[in-house]
């Protein structure tokens, strides 16, 4: 455990949390959006997982991240048109129609994988890092908070983006009405489905980037690469209260404790007969957190209910 508490390693496990909470924070922060407008997505990590593969598959043809970065993003993009499709123009159920679009995602993907590639292959590069200037010289500090990628960057700096959205912008103002009472969103003039189709968008886009995240990361894919990543982003928008803020902290609590498991697991200090348990302490953890904290913050009044103007 000694070896554990050094500063090199403490501070190599801080920049690794920051790095695994990026497409968390990406998923939970568009999840909050779209539930904020009434609209549960379970969808998400099906998203994830086809815009992993689409991304994946790019950078492997063209070795260009930019463009794996746009597939990406437009593959969220159409699966978020679906979704909005079925759920405010049909009206479909949303759990079922989540939990469709995530099996959709999963088998897809799986099989897009083994027709287009088969055999997993690295992809010629990953993500660089980009460090901040002046700030990246810090002592020990500088690289660990100030040297990551321009994704994880932007999923950071989304959290007060996101906040003044809600709190001081027209399209925030309604998408917080139309989650509470779409009814009196309607008599205002406020169109229900405008809103609620563009917050699914911006979820979904979202998502896609968070799965797109997480293969040029890793610089592989592999079949059900997010393994639930979508699912425990859905529960930190619960964690965090339907708040941007809240969102980020439980982002970073669940990247922290993986990344500190992995240590142990480097320094041997977890016992190999635990390891799978081990494994499963960010999600206990979730798990235990939203037991304590959900209870306390009603969700949106209309969250899941379909909307039809009388």
């Amino acid at each position: 455990m000694s070896d554990f508490f050094t500063v090199s390693v403490i501070f190599a496990t801080l920049a690794a949390g920051i790095r695994l909470a990026t497409p968390y924070l990406l998923a939970g922060l568009g999840e909050t959006v779209g539930q904020r407008s009434g609209v549960l997505n379970l969808g998400v990590d099906g998203v994830m997982q086809l815009s992993a593969f689409f991304a994946y598959w790019t950078a492997l043809s063209t070795g260009n991240l930019w463009l794996a970065s746009l597939v990406g993003l437009g593959v969220g993009l159409l699966m978020g048109l679906v979704y909005g499709v079925m759920t405010v123009r049909f009206k479909a159920e949303q759990g079922i129609s989540g939990i469709g679009i995530f099996l959709f995602g999963l088998g897809f993907s799986d099989l897009m994988f083994q027709e287009k590639v088969g055999t997993p292959k690295f992809i010629p590069s990953k993500l660089p890092s980009v460090d901040i200037p002046f700030l990246s010289d810090i002592p020990k500090i500088g690289p660990a908070l100030f040297s990551h990628s321009l994704m994880t960057y932007g999923a950071f700096v989304m959290v007060p983006l996101l906040s003044l959205m809600f709190s001081r912008t027209t399209f925030g103002t309604n998408v917080r009405a139309v989650g509470e009472n779409p009814e009196a969103a309607d008599s205002l003039g406020v169109s229900v489905a405008r809103v609620r189709y563009t917050s699914i968008l911006i979820g979904n886009a979202m998502a896609g980037v968070a799965g797109t995240a997480l293969v040029l990361d890793l610089g592989i894919f592999q079949p059900n690469l997010t393994q639930g990543l979508g699912f425990i982003a859905i529960a930190l928008v619960y964690f965090g209260a339907w708040r941007a803020p809240g969102v980020m902290a439980g982002a970073l609590l669940y990247g922290f404790v993986q990344a500190t498991v992995i240590s142990w697991k480097a320094l041997e200090i977890i016992p190999r007969s635990w390891s799978d348990i081990a494994s499963a302490a960010p999600a206990i953890l979730t798990i235990a957190a939203l037991v304590v904290l959900a209870r306390r913050v009603a969700p949106p009044a209309a969250l899941t209910k379909p909307f039809t103007r009388h």
